[in-house]
């Protein structure tokens, strides 16, 4: 088949998935050019316009790589590789069962890879050992979400109509730099920023707020108390819609205004404003992103602006609502089928017996042979070689050694399995740490669909051919099963013919792509889940046309019910609880992490691009000239920030807005720039999160060498 001169398609980083057109140029290679996509408009960040550079990284893996007796990654061939990961799988799973082998899978997969790579562990491995990074991403706005109503979709309403918005609040989230094409939906409306640093998306709002790390939650209860107390409510949508606000108002009852300043910092008169404005708004946003989520209690806190938003009466009202920014490339999609260690596709939970029943039906297996629930991303990490964990572990689509939290403890732990085989496409640090590297082909070399941040299903489009030696992940897996014994049909090569498959896994679930298909998405459709392929009798009983008409697909969720039983949203009792690690005499400062506009995720694609690299080369940290003082630190210098985990080093970055108290570090950065080494790994009860955003810190002039902290 002859490879296309240009393809509609989109970006290769993060849940906007802007449209592009790829082109091969005579003398330029392969150029990008951004599409009038809605979501982009004709826009595209720094790194989508560098993309392309990453299809020829020098340092391409395209040989799969096996270590040696001599502790050296050496090239062998395909057959011999698959045939070493197999025969090491076999031998463990005889030796210490199936849970023995473990899965961790990735956001930026296509649906079709993170669908099959579920349906592999759970049939050729037979573990229930297998999670994702999502969970390090999504996992406690997906939780609050799913309690509040009955349904996570990152954004339930199209991104296109926060451009009518008059008012937005964003929550721990900063799509000025992490996804700049936003902003254009952005700009009519007055943002209310809330963060504790004073980051660029802050710095074009009507009004900051800026909490002390970790006290988010305090903040959103203040918010609701005032809503209630100052006459805000929507009293006939709560009594109407909603069930749940008598409980929690009794918490929020006791968080008056002056009690939530001395807290959060956040002075009184703001957050009355931010109330205000929101409620007289006539089309109003809450916003919420990892700056939210990414704590302890991160569930609970997105749960405290879902609080706020549904006692002002948005969810479920067009031109208003609550959404999650969902962060990487298909982190919407890559929690709804399948690699997340309690669900199966279609967003079911792997507990629920009709679940288990309907999914192995497709399948072609009984029910029993699915195995249960397992351990979330970070616990699955923490177990990695331990006398009762898994031993052997294959990873696709992620870099846990810079991105897990408290990361030298992980890769302790990745380094004593025994079996470490990492499918990806340049030598990630994780990568470098394998017993087998496996090379895969990347997104302008493959076929498949994504799922955006507001639950659009998209189509990726190849333009070239993988290099010679490398396979896609669909054939890496089904290579592998075929030597673990299953059946070859099992696990198709064709992204089509898998997701045909994953549309029946996913018939009547939450996440319900049925009626979804490549012909739909090639014709140009715009479909958002759920798109129910319906019998003509249920097609009749909700009053829909009949089979000429396919399901038009859901662009806007709750307008007339939530996905509650009893169509009610629910409100949460939720309280305000210090983070797992407060400040103390020798760590008197909290340290906060992010992202930075030039680099997204553990930095692995786009440390490569030398552009985006002379951008931002090296790990730094923002800290206030008042505290750097302190320290004996002047911009520019090298610093050591220390934590009761470890200890990372960063070039200093004196900014005047940031709090005295704290320090922020960007996490894309490897060795001893990573910012993980020194995070907690307190997890959230409910959602698996770890706290990323807030740990106890101290800051020191650097006195040894760090020549590893550039990218």
């Amino acid at each position: 088949m002859s490879e296309p001169r240009t393809v509609a398609t989109h970006c290769p980083y993060c849940a906007l998935q802007c449209g592009t057109r790829l082109s091969r140029e005579p003398a330029q290679g392969v150029v990008v050019r951004p599409s009038d996509f809605p979501v982009n408009r004709g826009r595209l960040c720094q790194k989508g316009w560098t993309a392309p550079a990453l299809l020829d990284v020098p340092d391409r893996l395209r040989h799969p790589l096996v270590r040696g007796d001599d502790g050296e990654l050496t090239p062998v061939g395909w057959d011999a590789a698959l045939d070493a990961v197999a025969s090491a799988l076999l031998r463990i799973r005889d030796r210490h069962g199936p849970d023995a082998a473990a899965v961790f899978g990735g956001g930026g997969l296509t649906n079709e890879k993170a669908y099959l790579l579920g349906k592999f562990a759970r049939l050729a491995l037979g573990t229930s050992q297998i999670d994702y990074n999502g969970r390090f991403c999504m996992s406690s706005a997906a939780a609050a979400g799913t309690a509040a109503f009955g349904l996570d979709r990152g954004l339930p309403f199209p991104v296109t109509d926060l451009g009518r918005a008059d008012a937005v609040m964003l929550v721990g989230a900063n799509p000025a730099e992490t996804m700049p094409p936003l902003m254009q939906h952005l700009d009519r409306a007055d943002l209310i920023v809330v963060d504790p640093r004073r980051t660029v998306t802050a710095e074009r709002a009507a009004l900051h707020l800026q909490p002390a790390p970790g006290t988010d939650l305090a903040l959103a209860l203040g918010l609701l108390h005032i809503a209630a107390v100052d006459g805000w409510r929507a009293e006939d949508y709560v009594r109407d819609r909603t069930t749940g606000f008598e409980a929690a108002w009794r918490r929020a009852a006791t968080w008056w205004p002056e009690r939530v300043e001395r807290v959060t910092g956040v002075p009184v008169s703001a957050q009355r404003t931010a109330v205000r404005m929101l409620a007289e708004a006539g089309r109003a946003y809450v916003l919420t992103g990892r700056g939210a989520e990414q704590h302890s209690k991160g569930t609970d806190t997105v749960s405290g602006f879902i609080n706020l938003a549904l006692a002002l009466g948005m969810p479920g009202r067009e031109g208003s609502g609550y959404g999650c920014l969902t962060g990487q490339g298909n982190g919407q999609g890559g929690r709804e089928h399948g690699q997340k260690a309690d669900q199966l596709p279609g967003y079911r939970l792997i507990t629920d017996p009709a679940a288990r029943a309907h999914v192995a039906g497709v399948w072609g297996v009984p029910p029993g042979a699915l195995p249960g629930a397992g351990r979330s991303a970070y616990e699955l990490l923490d177990a990695l070689g331990t006398e009762n964990g898994p031993r052997a572990l294959l990873v696709f689509g992620s870099n846990p050694a810079v991105s897990a939290p408290h990361a030298r403890h992980v890769t302790d732990r990745m380094a004593a399995l025994d079996l470490l085989v990492v499918a990806d496409f340049v030598p990630s640090e994780t990568a470098r740490m394998a017993d087998v590297v496996l090379p895969v082909s990347q997104w302008a070399e493959e076929e498949g669909t994504m799922t955006n941040l507001d639950g659009r299903v998209l189509r990726r489009r190849r333009l070239l051919s993988p290099p010679s030696g490398v396979r896609s992940d669909l054939e890496v897996l089904h290579g592998l099963a075929i030597r673990l014994g299953e059946p070859p049909h099992r696990y198709p090569t064709a992204p089509r013919e898998v997701f045909d498959e994953l549309r029946r896994a996913s018939r009547g679930g939450k996440a319900d792509y049925s009626g979804i298909s490549y012909e739909r998405l090639d014709a140009g459709e715009t479909l958002h889940w759920p798109c129910l392929d319906l019998p003509d009798a249920d097609r009749l009983a909700m009053d829909l046309p009949g089979v000429a008409e396919p399901h038009p697909g859901t662009p806007r969720l709750f307008l007339d019910s939530f996905a509650h039983p009893d169509g009610r949203a629910r409100f949460a009792e939720v309280d305000h609880r210090d983070a797992a690690e407060t400040t103390r005499p020798d760590y008197p400062l909290y340290a906060t992490t992010g992202r930075v506009l030039a680099h997204y995720q553990s930095g692995a694609q786009t440390r490569r691009v030398a552009e985006l690299h002379e951008t931002a080369p090296e790990a730094f940290v923002e800290v206030h000239p008042d505290t750097a003082g302190h320290a004996g630190l002047r911009d520019g210098v090298l610093a050591l920030v220390s934590s009761a985990r470890g200890s990372t080093v960063a070039r200093v970055r004196l900014v005047g807005t940031m709090l005295p108290d704290t320090v922020f570090l960007p996490f894309h950065f490897p060795g001893n720039g990573r910012a993980n080494l020194i995070t907690h790994a307190a997890l959230d009860p409910r959602s698996g999160m770890p706290e990323f955003k807030v740990c106890a810190v101290r800051i020191e002039p650097c006195t040894v060498p760090a020549t590893d902290v550039r990218g």
